[in-house]
């Protein structure tokens, strides 16, 4: 069997370690593309040509329906990072391509940064550092009790790979938590133990909010002024989806009300300017779309990917394959 990859030499080692290269190794002829993502797209027609597997990930060209025309015998695609869309056409399921990603793997390390920013933003630390730091008395700083994670009302805008991750945790927690999501029957809210809800109950209603909405063209602008005026007086949004799903501008007017405190991970302009006005807002905490990002997250993602290969040679079950009526669906 003759493996392909078709990744960045930047962002292959992030994904690959030593050890994901030496088993991908034992499964078949391995032709790595090098160079940069236009040196690897300049190289992808050759490589694909004999392949009947293909790894590609963060730093890979999009395929090009040319390139696959002209790959008789591939039969995989395993993609080491999340978004396909963009990146690999859907026509692949008509030439009988089986597509894999590493999301659900990705979800973890999305879901973990969800909890820390919830806890972060209901005991406060960051910010009895800052206060003692300028000199702030001792005991008026301690003055602030926080609260309990077990004790809030969280309402979740999605249920796809990270929602059910971050789920998970908060229900370790205890929290209650309601999901927003026209896709989510009554039999899978019961199995992941959540209630279902409209938006305008998420919004009007809980105590923290996180949006995990993917990209389709009905999300655009989903969140609106009219749901982000219905957030509640000190509850906490966490937006670490796509920024495509929210109206940031009327995000902003809302935060500069003070009513509500939010860590915002994505934005429509990416990197954000120094001078972005929600640098200047004390109650938003602000990160580079940072929250997929963890080396665990990284190393795991690559050799699921390779192990995912594993499976094909043998025959047996994937378990990272996006079936064709979920493609549309991801983010």
């Amino acid at each position: 069997m003759r493996i392909a990859t078709v990744i960045a030499d930047a962002r292959y080692r992030l994904m690959l370690t030593e050890a994901a290269d030496a088993h991908l190794d034992t499964l078949g002829e391995v032709a790595h593309a090098k160079g940069d993502t236009k040196a690897v797209a300049a190289q992808a027609p050759e490589l694909l040509r004999g392949a009947d597997v293909i790894l590609t990930g963060w730093g890979s060209p999009a395929l090009q329906e040319a390139w696959l025309e002209s790959a008789p015998n591939l039969r995989l695609i395993c993609h080491c990072a999340g978004s396909v869309r963009g990146m690999i056409p859907m026509s692949i399921y008509d030439r009988g391509i089986t597509l894999c990603h590493a999301a659900p793997i990705i979800a973890d390390s999305v879901a973990e940064f969800c909890i820390s920013l919830e806890l972060l933003w209901l005991r406060r630390p960051h910010l009895m550092d800052r206060q003692l730091k300028a000199g702030v008395p001792w005991r008026e700083v301690g003055q602030f009790t926080g609260s309990l994670l077990s004790a809030r009302r969280v309402g979740l805008v999605g249920s796809g790979y990270v929602a059910q991750r971050h789920i998970r945790l908060l229900l370790a927690f205890g929290a209650q938590v309601r999901v927003a999501d026209p896709y989510l029957t009554a039999e899978r809210a019961a199995e992941l133990g959540v209630e279902r809800a409209t938006l305008e109950e998420v919004f009007g209603e809980s105590d923290i909010i996180a949006i995990h909405a993917p990209k389709t063209p009905e999300t655009h602008h989903m969140i609106n002024a009219d749901l982000l005026a219905r957030i509640r007086p000190g509850a906490i949004l966490i937006q670490n989806a796509r920024s495509w799903v929210v109206d940031q501008e009327a995000l902003l007017r809302e935060l500069r009300t003070g009513r509500f405190v939010a860590a915002i991970d994505v934005f429509d302009q990416e990197p954000q300017p120094p001078d972005s006005p929600f640098f200047a807002l004390d109650n938003v905490i602000v990160t580079p779309h940072a929250a997929g990002h963890s080396r665990d997250s990284h190393e795991r993602q690559g050799m699921a990917m390779v192990e995912e290969i594993e499976r094909f040679t043998r025959g047996e079950p994937l378990r990272y394959a996006i079936p064709r009526d979920r493609y549309e669906l991801l983010a």
